[in-house]
């Protein structure tokens, strides 16, 4: 039922705020003291400043990989340009294949526990004990003489003979191996899988030389130990890369091929050729090639060679196996050969769609951030394994072997592949510190992952983006959470953490608070500003509102510096008309409220009783007040109202015959995350209107506002966050009238499910 309040004119006024206690809206509160005073290198804007610099590193490398030994070799000249201002006695060099000594941090601060059940996999985990780890032979002037050097376990300090001065330049070379780790029983990033079914190796190399590690005016020399979850700040420059394999072997790298006639057959260089204009993949080498290639030994090699310009790593996959497609992606008015290598084991998957997913991933992210500037992108399928560096990327992704999928295999591989060729532009060109955090890389690609997802297929599945789905991540235990402003090998719960929650974030300020336009506009020129350099946090959030003139410093409080979470009641709505103060209008009104009153149980029930009142039996009882009508109009109702009308002008009394449903909507703060109010009115003839109120309506430190609303229609219910906009975790106080929302529970067996393979079941009931 309705509950309509008679409202004068008159009655409406301001609300009064007094003086507010002290720190209640700091919710609302500036990020200055959060964020590090601008500078000639950074500016208040979220530029990069007029004395901004970064360094840069060259390599040379000759690399010999050892398939009889599962090895690689190494021997590398680094020239490494300082372009600051400062004077550098010693360079930090990153020895990341360290994380894998028997002696490393990373093994002894891995925490175990034993109980009664252990699972075959922690066991061999505890029992590991691999021999990894960078053997260095010598580091040495391009003299010939020997550098000193100090290693700390993944750093690795070399000791200049003098300084090198600002604007000067030093060359040394590096000569090493390492034992490559089986990736499948010990994971990583990289590695190699076997195939015994062929006795054949499939090796995704990275991580795989010692590297320059950044030296800028943040912090120095970015020397933070990897442990394994912070990943990899590393500066730009170019690459000239000689890599030996087995005859047979096919080698995918970072970079341009350069020598496609020592390599490969005639019809492949044809067929390569033909990919680079092609608008469809193209085999470049075939599955009957790679087929043949498996059982091939020899004791002969191969030396491919690549170079690469203006990136800032370098990785490459090597195997007999590789099937090798490729077709061309216009960007920018440049051509990007798109190109992906599989073994059979990816098929029908990957000849399917990798490469199309490459191309479509490229064109995206180029209308986002920045049009792509390598001339090729290559993803490489490796079973269970997601990662990415500069021009190429190993992903996941694989059919059962009678070469039927799931659909979350499909999906699951199509979304590895576009958040792992997206990595190239966070932070592979925009190039944040991923050793610190990690939201900046992990979080801004699997936005954009997001947007590509649904430009791939309208009803694709997306598991992260959409604000409904962190709602279950919010509501959680605090204690169990973190803010995302926090160091990557620190973060709880780090897939919600990094990925969802910052993804979301941002899909929040595009839809909800800042809009397309502005977003967009906001976001590409970060892009812009900041590719080929190195971005810290206040760069993007300074840029974010300097390209978009919105006020976002109480977003970035609240969904970067905190864990709270969004939670607005819609407590209640009362609904006004304006009294006319007509007798003749008002009277019957008030005369059909006073016979629908609800007078409770009680006078339900006396009502309904044969027992008579005093006043029915006892008739002198009975006055004036006992049958008068209290509603009928008389002489002084009329005189009183031509009273009341004297005391507005013409377009006052125009409002009293208004016909306005005014409506007030009681909000209340549960959660503690500010948010925009989104409320959806539907009106009694079925259509709607959507309000939307800038989350400044509490900017004041209000737990509990109103907002009046004022319609030609009466409401008939009232919904906020019609679209789930706000990631809002508690959807039951989201309604007028109140109603609950069920949930759906599913009764399982404890055993381990895997996903439905509706393709092998229709198959199977076809045969």
């Amino acid at each position: 039922m309705r509950y309509i309040y008679s409202l004068l004119l008159l009655s409406f006024s301001s609300v009064m705020f007094g003086q507010l206690p002290e720190n209640r809206a700091t919710k609302f509160k500036q990020l200055e003291e959060l964020l590090p005073t601008p500078n000639s290198y950074r500016t208040a804007s979220g530029a990069p400043g007029h004395e901004y610099y970064q360094q840069r590193a060259d390599y040379n490398m000759d690399i010999i990989l050892d398939d009889e030994n599962q090895r690689i070799y190494g021997e590398q000249t680094i020239t490494y340009y300082n372009n600051s201002p400062d004077e550098l006695r010693y360079l930090w060099v990153q020895l990341d294949q360290n994380m894998r000594e028997r002696e490393s941090i990373t093994n002894k601060i891995r925490t175990d526990a034993m109980g009664e059940r252990v699972s075959s996999a922690q066991l061999k985990r505890m029992l590991n004990d691999f021999d990894g780890g960078f053997k260095l032979e010598h580091v040495r002037q391009t003299n010939g003489k020997d550098l000193p050097y100090t290693v700390n376990y993944t750093m690795m300090r070399i000791d200049l003979p003098q300084p090198l001065k600002p604007g000067g330049r030093f060359s040394f070379s590096i000569k090493w191996w390492y034992n490559i780790n089986d990736r499948m029983a010990i994971g990583g990033r990289s590695g190699y899988e076997y195939f015994p079914e062929d006795d054949n190796y499939l090796y995704t190399i990275a991580q795989f030389f010692p590297r320059m590690a950044v030296y800028n005016e943040v912090e120095g020399w970015q020397n933070k130990q990897f442990i394994g979850t912070g990943e990899f700040t590393l500066p730009f420059g170019d690459y000239k890369v000689n890599i030996t394999v087995p005859e047979h072997h096919v080698v995918a790298s970072t970079g341009v091929l350069k020598n496609e006639s020592s390599v490969l057959t005639r019809s492949q260089r044809k067929r390569l050729s033909d990919a680079r204009k092609a608008s469809e993949p193209v085999m470049i080498i075939t599955p009957d090639e790679a087929l043949e290639n498996e059982p091939r030994r020899s004791d002969k090699t191969k030396t491919w060679v690549f170079e690469a310009e203006n990136v800032r790593d370098f990785a490459f996959a090597s195997s007999r196996k590789f099937i090798w497609d490729g077709m061309n992606q216009p960007t920018g008015g440049k051509d990007v050969l798109c190109m992906s290598y599989y073994p059979k084991e990816g098929n029908p998957l990957w000849e399917k769609y990798s490469t199309k997913v490459v191309a479509h991933t490229i064109d995206v992210y180029s209308r986002y951030t920045i049009d792509y500037p390598y001339p090729v992108a290559i993803s490489v399928h490796a079973n269970r394994i997601g990662m990415e560096y500069p021009m190429i990327c190993f992903n996941g992704g694989r059919p059962e072997p009678d070469g039927t999928y799931s659909e979350a295999t499909k999906y699951g591989m199509i979304s590895v592949i576009i958040h792992e060729v997206g990595h190239n532009f966070f932070p592979m060109i925009i190039n944040s510190d991923e050793r610190q955090w990690t939201w900046m890389d992990e979080g801004l690609n699997t936005f954009v992952q997001f947007l590509a997802e649904q430009e791939w297929d309208i009803d694709y599945p997306s598991r992260r983006g959409p604000a409904h789905k962190i709602v279950h991540y919010m509501n959680g235990d605090k204690d169990g959470m973190v803010p995302i402003m926090t160091n990557s090998e620190s973060i709880l719960q780090f897939g919600n953490n990094a990925y969802g929650k910052a993804a979301t974030g941002l899909n929040i300020l595009r839809e909800t608070i800042m809009g397309r336009e502005l977003f967009d506009y906001a976001f590409k020129e970060y892009a812009r500003r900041w590719a080929f350099k190195h971005p810290t946090p206040a760069d993007f959030f300074r840029t974010m509102e300097d390209a978009s003139a919105v006020d976002l410093d109480w977003f970035w409080r609240g969904w970067y510096y905190t864990t709270d979470h969004c939670d607005i009641a819609l407590d209640d709505v009362r609904w006004y008309q304006i009294s006319s103060g007509n007798p003749e209008v008002e009277n019957p009104i008030a005369r059909e409220r006073s016979e629908n009153e609800n007078r409770g149980i009680t006078y339900k029930r006396n009502q309904r009783s044969s027992d008579p009142t005093v006043v029915k039996q006892d008739s002198s009882t009975r006055d004036f007040y006992t049958d008068v009508d209290r509603f009928k109009v008389v002489g002084q109702d009329i005189r009183n109202y031509e009273s009341y009308l004297t005391q507005f002008d013409e377009d006052e009394r125009a409002l009293l015959d208004t016909n306005l449903n005014f409506y007030q909507i009681d909000l209340r703060m549960v959660g503690d995350l500010v948010m925009p109010v989104i409320l959806e009115f539907t009106f009694d003839d079925g259509t709607r209107k959507v309000e939307r109120i800038p989350a400044e309506i509490w900017r004041r430190g209000d737990k509990e506002v109103s907002k009046v609303f004022w319609f030609d229609k009466e409401i008939a219910s009232v919904v906020l966050d019609p679209f789930l906009e706000t990631a809002d975790v508690n959807r039951n106080n989201n309604y007028w009238p109140p109603r609950m929302e069920p949930t759906r529970f599913q009764m399982y067996k404890e055993r381990r499910r895997p996903a439905e393979n509706l393709m092998r079941r229709h198959r199977d009931s076809e045969e």
